[in-house]
């Protein structure tokens, strides 16, 4: 069956999809007769990005006479796209600092992802040890060898010796290392989690720009700011009568509680989900397109977020929601950072945000801007300097399920070329 075909048999009639988005605009105040609100931070972008952002609300929006058509979609990533940094990194320091992380089950790290290699599991065991009971805290303030081996798993998937962690997860719909941010809370309760999360927020947001904490053996980042310039692109959505939401890679209960600080309320925030047992969290996952809650198979990661933007907003049941909506119903803008944001970008119809942070496969695309639409900007803070080198577009620069690289091709199937970094701080 054709994929539109299957998009519309196996979800809800378009008309139908239509009616489950427009709710969300009920609680908009009504601005029938008003002009579009503006940028307020309009000259803080990069070259005609706030322009074309402007048009888009202003062609789009549920303003200027046009209260009664439905609320139009938009949606971002959250770390490095609303923020500076990354929330999963802090909260993951702060519970390393503060004996936070639990002993997994049965004493076996393997329990913790059903990817993880016996070489991972191995280290972990080694550094952390088995004499705390199961659903314990470990003293990973104190265990430095402990401290360091969960770090290298956070943040390069990789023992301290070097050996992979994680092995046979769909690239294009799982990040093995950022499921198991979410994995690791097995044992507490979502407002437990939410609560460390509140904590490490507030240390992130008042330590100074810059400022560097000692997790382990190794020196890590310290701080978090808004961007000003998204959160007020967010805030003109909103009087714009958009219907915004942030779809993280992130667990859900931590990127609830950040999203709050930039108006994005619990309700339209979209992070990785969770399941429990009796009220706790049991280290399994929430599925999407066809891939059954518990498999572990899926998270809001490339090809991931477009599944939960179609399962949660747009309600498409079943295997459709891995494939694009129909053009109507999808979001008109979309922001994002990295490859991680690539599918849900993609599927953007009015303009597509992309920070750049030296992402391959997304500044290819982005660079390329086949249709016009896509909008390349630095980072707001501490932007990266030119990249000296070409993204290899045309070789490399898309990575298959299984891992291996190919070209990265337009939706036409031409190969895109490779593209020179143009746009940076």
């Amino acid at each position: 069956m054709p994929k539109l075909a299957r998009a519309l048999t196996t979800g809800f009639a378009a008309a139908a999809l239509i009616a489950a988005i427009t709710p969300a605009a009920t609680a908009e105040p009504d601005t029938a007769g008003w002009p579009c609100p503006r940028l307020g931070l309009a000259d803080h972008w990069y070259g005609g990005n706030a322009a074309k952002i402007q048009r888009v609300i202003d062609e789009r929006g549920r303003c200027g006479g046009h209260r009664d058509r439905p609320a139009p979609l938009a949606v971002f990533d959250w770390d490095n796209t609303v923020i500076k940094n990354d929330i999963s990194d802090q909260t993951v320091f702060w519970m390393i600092r503060h004996d936070k992380v639990l002993q997994p089950r049965e004493r076996d790290w393997r329990s913790t992802s059903r990817y993880m290699t016996e070489d991972g599991a191995n280290a972990l065991r080694a550094a952390c040890g088995t004499a705390t009971p199961a659903g314990k805290p470990l003293p990973t303030s104190t265990n430095v060898a402990c401290a360091d081996e969960l770090l290298s798993v956070r943040k390069d998937g990789k023992t301290t010796a070097g050996k992979e962690v994680f092995a046979g997860a769909d690239r294009r719909k799982m990040e093995a290392a950022y499921a198991w941010v979410a994995q690791i809370n097995a044992g507490y309760r979502p407002d437990q989690v939410r609560a460390i999360a509140r904590q490490a927020r507030d240390e992130a947001l008042r330590a100074p720009v810059g400022a560097t904490q000692r997790v382990g053996s190794t020196t890590q980042v310290a701080w978090v700011r808004y961007y000003p310039e998204i959160k007020d692109l967010i805030a003109t959505l909103d009087r714009a009568g958009f219907a915004t939401w942030v779809v993280s890679a992130s667990p859900k209960e931590t990127a609830d509680v950040w999203s709050a600080g930039a108006g994005i309320p619990p309700s339209r925030t979209i992070g990785i989900g969770s399941l429990t047992t009796h009220g706790r969290i049991n280290g399994h996952l929430e599925g999407c397109g066809g891939i059954p809650d518990g498999a572990d198979g899926i998270i809001t990661y490339i090809d991931g977020k477009r599944c939960f933007i179609n399962k949660k907003i747009l309600g498409v049941q079943g295997a459709a929601q891995l494939d694009p909506a129909p053009a109507a119903l999808r979001q008109a803008v979309a922001g994002g950072d990295a490859t991680t944001d690539v599918s849900m970008l993609r599927d953007a119809t009015g303009v597509r945000i992309a920070l750049n942070r030296n992402k391959d496969e997304l500044m290819c695309r982005a660079y390329d801007n086949a249709d016009g639409r896509w909008a390349v900007n630095p980072m707001f803070i501490q932007p990266l300097p030119e990249l000296k080198r070409t993204y290899p577009c045309s070789t490399t620069a898309y990575e298959n399920a299984d891992g291996t690289r190919d070209p990265v091709l337009r939706d036409d199937g031409s190969v895109i070329p490779d593209q020179r970094d143009t746009v940076h701080g």
